[in-house]
């Protein structure tokens, strides 16, 4: 080992580019071997028509193979300049960013060129943020991404920055991060590594063109052959490019520890604490806001009050919270508000899927007009949903009193309409079990005494009200009385065969059959009311979910179409097309959904707890709040009510409304009173 070679421009001694150089260079084995592979045909073609100049290939069977083979050749060469054409011309995927512009981020770019030359390593071409917390070097020297660069640096990377970094680390914490990523661009640019990259992101791009929507029939089947081509070369280069890249993160990391060696251990502390806090709130605080049509437009700002929340709870977290006297990173940014509302409009697009500018349908927030604007809002559309789903069930107007429905919805016809009645609830226990099969016995031995009596008289033959909730299906059909009469000898007889043959002693497995909706949770609801509402509310939020989803796959079209043309009128005119702040995403939106699709008993829950949360707020002076690790609150006398979720799980998995009702009227809320609505 040598050290550090410390021109910068070369890949310096390290072990890791050393290891990365051999990767590239067996990357560009395999393109070689691809493009002598491509050739052989024209190279035997060629050997052929010189040996029949030359006299020593002749005859009619020479002739045939020269001319096959020469056909052969023709066709592999076309059709390897078409894979050549296809990968050179692609657009490789770009990560949606926010670009930063050396005016916008003076500071920033300064701090970064120090710890290039601090490196040894040359400075990268531009800098620019991610709603993410991770940071990373990106390759974006093709001509379709050179329209959009604002700075020098030909050939070198940019640097791109998780935003949430910036407004939780301090300066010397961010630049302790930044350090190994820097260091990347040593190697980055070693001729061999950057061939090699830009191979593998030219095949990777090649792959997904023939999902194009531009293209005809017939150029999307070419493109398809040239789509498998490419996955024959990316998976034999998988391996070898998997390892390059490791050789750089090697030798960058390496380069890194000559500064701030000491600082990033701990900076590395504060990397894993804003992943956590960034992700809290995102799915738990914007998350909401986003399905209201509303964007939290300083969502960096929040990662801190949320990490800052969360020192102030967790033991583990106190020191975190000293640092906030330190300077932070976003003061290097000349407008970080400007800057914090892009990337918050880019995490809306990016992890819900949300329109590419604001409108009346998608407005930004302030976190102070939160809890009036999403949570407030958010409660009254899932109360007036709820009641919408009950009218369209013909339930609201049975659950409750008439003059309440006259003056409006209210919470006591919800909590009515999901209590159970104690006869529903499941036995469980040896005690319940021995009872059940007792009744099994005695409604045994009446149906054996009603078969022996004869059919003299129909009422004989009614089933019990035990017999009728295990056999609906033919109560149901109870009108039709030629069915009914067949129905009930045939469940005669079976039980008079099942007394005989066990003389009246009876155990579990005798009953397995009769009473699996007893002992098989899934089988039969706790809360069939409850069922039957949560899957009315699943199928009426699929549907604006699908009406919303349209409306934003219009508006990505039309804003691709607009993008497609400036991007082509730049091209022919030979000019840089109108930089954009952000760039888009490649792909249909949302690219990282945050929560994977909620079950309709989680769906109802929630909108029962709006539906109660809307109550406190009308008739017992709560009000609405913002929890930053846990999104929207109600607040009770200033206090955050905790113990409010188990209660209303109770009402609808079990049809239990008294732990709601105590928490009522300890609270003082009024379920008799109407709820406004949106």
């Amino acid at each position: 080992m040598n050290g550090v070679s410390g021109t910068g421009s070369v890949v310096g001694e390290e072990w890791g580019a050393r290891a990365a150089r051999s990767r590239a260079l067996a990357v560009l084995r395999v393109r070689g071997r691809a493009l002598g592979l491509a050739v052989l045909p024209a190279a035997v073609a060629v050997v052929l028509h010189a040996g029949g100049l030359t006299g020593h290939f002749t005859g009619a069977a020479w002739d045939a193979a020269r001319w096959a083979v020469t056909v052969l050749a023709v066709v592999v060469l076309l059709a390897a300049a078409a894979v050549a054409l296809v990968v050179a011309r692609a657009r490789p995927a770009a990560t949606p960013t926010v670009a930063l512009a050396e005016t916008a981020a003076p500071d920033l770019y300064r701090l970064v060129r120090d710890l290039a030359d601090r490196l040894g390593v040359p400075p990268p071409a531009a800098i620019a943020l991610t709603p993410d917390c991770d940071s990373w070097l990106e390759d974006r020297t093709h001509r379709a991404h050179r329209l959009h660069r604002t700075t020098g640096g030909d050939g070198a990377p940019v640097l791109v920055i998780g935003s949430p970094f910036l407004w939780w680390m301090r300066v010397g914490e961010l630049r302790a991060v930044l350090a190994p990523v820097v260091a990347g661009t040593g190697p980055a640019a070693h001729p061999d590594i950057a061939a090699a990259r830009r191979f593998i992101r030219g095949l990777d791009a090649a792959v997904a063109v023939p999902g194009d929507s531009g293209l005809d029939p017939l150029r999307r089947l070419g493109a398809r052959g040239v789509g498998q081509v490419a996955r024959v070369l990316l998976r034999a280069c998988r391996e070898h490019a998997a390892e390059m890249e490791r050789g750089v993160a090697a030798a960058g990391s390496e380069r890194a520890q000559a500064v701030d060696y000491g600082v990033r251990i701990v900076a590395q502390e504060q990397v894993g604490l804003a992943y956590a806090g960034w992700d809290r709130l995102l799915t738990r605080v914007a998350l909401p806001a986003w399905r209201m049509g509303r964007w939290p437009s300083q969502l960096d700002a929040g990662v801190v009050s949320a990490l800052t929340e969360l020192s102030r709870r967790d033991r583990l977290a106190e020191g975190f919270s000293s640092r906030l006297g330190e300077r932070p990173a976003c003061d290097l940014l000349e407008e970080p508000g400007a800057v914090d509302e892009a990337t918050s409009l880019l995490a809306a697009r990016l992890f819900h899927g949300g329109p590419a500018e604001p409108s009346p349908d998608w407005a930004p927030v302030e976190w102070s007009q939160y809890p009036e604007e999403v949570v407030d809002r958010k409660w009254r559309t899932d109360a007036a949903r709820l009641h919408q789903v009950l009218d369209g069930l013909g339930m609201a107007s049975t659950s409750g009193d008439r003059a309440a429905d006259a003056a409006g919805p209210t919470l006591t016809e919800v909590m009515a309409h999901l209590t159970t009645t104690p006869t529903t609830s499941r036995a469980v226990g040896p005690k319940a079990t021995a009872e059940r099969d007792a009744d099994a016995d005695a409604d045994a031995a009446r149906e054996v005494e009603a078969r022996e009596d004869g059919p003299d008289d129909p009422d004989d033959h009614r089933p019990d009200s035990d017999d009728a909730d295990e056999h609906a299906p033919d109560a149901e059909h109870a009108e039709h009385a030629e069915h009914a009469e067949h129905a009930e000898h045939a469940e005669h007889a079976e039980h008079a065969e099942h007394a005989e043959h066990n003389d009246g002693d009876h155990n579990d497995a005798d009953h397995i059959g009769d009473h699996e909706h007893i002992d098989e949770d899934d089988d039969e609801p706790a809360n069939p009311a409850a069922e039957a509402l949560a899957g009315a509310l699943s199928a009426l939020l699929a549907r604006e979910e699908a009406a919303r989803e349209a409306r934003v796959a219009a508006e990505t079209a039309r804003t691709a179409e607009k993008s497609r043309k400036s991007a082509r009128r730049a091209d022919k005119d030979r000019q840089a097309a109108p930089h954009a702040a952000v760039s888009g995403p490649d792909g249909p939106l949302p690219l990282f959904p945050l929560q994977p699709p909620r079950t309709g008993r989680d769906l109802l829950a929630d909108h029962v707890t709006a539906m109660v949360c809307c109550a406190a707020v009308d008739t017992a002076e709560a009000t609405p709040g913002l929890d930053w690790l846990d999104g929207p609150a109600l607040l009770v006398g200033g206090e955050r009510a905790k113990d409010l979720g188990p209660r209303v799980l109770a009402l609808v998995e079990d049809g239990d409304p008294e732990p709601l009702r105590a928490w009522l009227a300890l609270t003082g809320v009024r379920p008799e009173k109407p709820v406004r609505l949106v």
